[in-house]
């Protein structure tokens, strides 16, 4: 018999129940269903309301606009006071822009997507706003499979032509939200940034596979900022800059099995732009694949004043392929020699390890510490990496570090 208490299949109970009714005793039958419905009425699946998109006006037909049938969908999942859901069946919705703005009543809020949510092709429409879809304010929000396109092929091509063009759109950005999920996503092309995490609190991302060309700029595939407690997972990212870019104020995040290339790797940074920032600390990137990427693991700073700082970060279980700089700190960084030559990067850098890291450089110099002169790097941990060149071994350039080496180098 099907357990009583199973809130999954309560028709097979209910089935079980009626079958053996004939030789049970019928207060004990009646008791069971009453329990069965008291148990399946108050959990959040019986309750749970779904919204598709097609009933309110969304055409999948890749040229109607739908952006305010995908809102309606979302103010009435929103105001819901039970557990919702929203339903994107099959095909190419299009879309100018989205806001999903909260609080809302209800803190479980499924998102389905089957089909594909399609930016507009031309980029002037939506690259002077910073984002083409954002969640704001909520919580409790899952968004499950799908593909988002953001079309950033013209926008791309106007910047490497070096005409005067507009920054761009973030394809999909959650800020200010707790308790997200994001599972099965796939972006592509997005204009700048793909998915942005912006100051948000326990933050699930895996499976997801992020796609631009290599020589697309700023398309970064997940950028975290002043956030905490977020995990990536199984996901592969493949863009024209990081595959992960980790802003000031992350904290406690959790990279792991991500591949990575082309692209610029994962990257700490840039830090320091600003002389008061928040900082860096506890991160792990674990068990992650680097395939022709610019580099590998990095942390990255300005040139000048900051009292921010980088510390607690582990590198783990890493595999190299042809990257220029599988390790790499970079506290020098001065682009344009703007506003910074001369000066000595103020990040704190500290308690940095590298376990485990093996692999093919693209460079003779494998491990470049170019750290301050001012607030050297302390703590620096290296063990068991094992990085070649051609066949033979590679080099480190080391400035301002200090720090333990052990196992095999």
């Amino acid at each position: 018999m099907t357990p009583i208490f199973s809130l999954y299949k309560p028709l097979n109970f209910i089935q079980v129940v009626q079958y053996n009714a004939t030789t049970m005793d019928p207060r004990t039958t009646s008791f069971l269903l009453s329990l069965l419905l008291i148990i399946f009425f108050n959990s959040p699946f019986a309750a749970s309301e779904t919204f598709n998109v097609v009933s309110f006006g969304a055409k999948p037909d890749a040229k109607t606009d739908s952006s305010k049938a995908f809102q309606a969908a979302w103010a009435r999942a929103c105001t819901s006071s039970t557990s919702a859901s929203i339903y994107v069946p099959n095909g190419r919705f299009y879309l100018r822009h989205a806001t999903f703005n909260g609080p809302c009543r209800n803190d479980a809020i499924d998102i389905h997507i089957d089909g594909t949510l399609v930016a507009p092709s031309d980029f002037h429409v939506n690259a002077n706003s910073p984002n083409w879809i954002i969640f704001h304010l909520v919580n409790g929000v899952s968004i499950f499979g799908g593909t988002l396109d953001g079309q950033g092929a013209g926008l791309w091509a106007c910047k490497r032509s070096a005409k005067t063009c507009p920054r761009g759109a973030t394809s999909l950005e959650f800020t200010d939200s707790k308790n997200i999920m994001i599972s099965g996503l796939t972006s592509l092309n997005s204009q700048i940034f793909h998915i942005v995490v912006n100051e948000c609190h326990n933050v699930k991302m895996e499976g997801l596979k992020v796609s631009a060309s290599g020589n697309s700029p700023n398309t970064d595939g997940i950028h975290v900022g002043l956030s905490s407690h977020v995990t990536i997972l199984n996901s592969d990212i493949s863009t024209g800059d990081d595959c992960i870019s980790i802003g000031p104020g992350t904290s406690n995040l959790w990279i792991e099995n991500v591949a990575c290339g082309p692209g610029h790797g994962i990257s700490i940074g840039s830090l320091g732009k600003a002389l008061k920032e928040d900082g860096v600390q506890n991160v792990t990137v674990k068990s992650c694949r680097f395939m022709n990427t610019q580099n590998g693991v990095r942390i990255k700073s300005w040139g000048r004043p900051s009292s921010g700082f980088a510390r607690n970060i582990r590198f783990q279980h890493l595999k190299m392929t042809n990257v220029k700089n599988p390790i790499i700190i970079d506290q020098n960084y001065c682009p344009y020699n703007k506003d910074c030559p001369g000066q000595a990067s103020g990040i704190k850098v500290s308690d940095v390890t590298y376990q485990d890291i093996r692999g093919t450089a693209a460079t003779r110099f494998a491990m470049t510490f170019d750290c301050s002169p001012k607030f050297p790097c302390v703590g620096i941990k290296l063990e068991d990496v094992k990085l070649s060149y051609k066949n033979g071994a590679a080099k480190a350039l080391c400035s301002h570090v200090r720090g333990t080496v052990t196992g095999c180098q």
